[in-house]
C-alpha cells in the first residue's frame, strides 16, 4: 500500500496521455497538417504532425507507387477543451511554424 501511494505521490505510476483519433488533412503549402490532440483529464493538447510528400509517387506516379513521407510530431503545451477549435488552433500554429521554419524542420539534430 505504501509503494503504490509513494509512486502515486512521485509520478511512477502514471498512465501515457491518450491521443485522439486523427483529423483529415489539411494541404498547406505542399504539406499536410494533421490534428491529433492528446486528452488529458478532459483537455485536449494541441498535437499533431506535420508531413510532407517527397520523391516520386503521389498522382503523377506509377500504380502501387506512393510518395516518401517526412513527418515532425507537432506538440504545442496550449490546451482547449472542445475538439474543433483544437483542431483550428493547430492549423494555425502549425502554418506559422511552416511559414517560419519550412524544411528546416525535418532536418537532425
Amino acid at each position: 500500500m505504501f509503494k503504490k501511494l509513494l509512486s502515486g505521490l512521485l509520478g511512477s505510476g502514471k498512465e501515457t496521455p491518450a491521443r485522439s483519433s486523427a483529423s483529415a488533412s489539411v494541404e498547406y503549402k505542399g504539406y499536410l497538417i494533421v490534428s491529433e490532440p492528446e486528452d488529458q483529464g478532459g483537455q485536449l493538447r494541441v498535437s499533431g504532425w506535420i508531413r510532407k510528400p517527397v520523391g516520386g509517387g503521389g498522382q503523377d506516379a506509377g500504380e502501387g507507387q506512393e510518395a516518401e513521407m517526412l513527418e515532425v510530431r507537432f506538440d504545442r503545451s496550449d490546451m482547449v477543451s472542445d475538439r474543433e477549435a483544437c483542431d483550428q488552433m493547430m492549423i494555425r500554429k502549425a502554418q506559422r511554424y511552416i511559414d517560419e521554419v519550412g524544411d528546416g524542420m525535418f532536418k537532425s539534430r
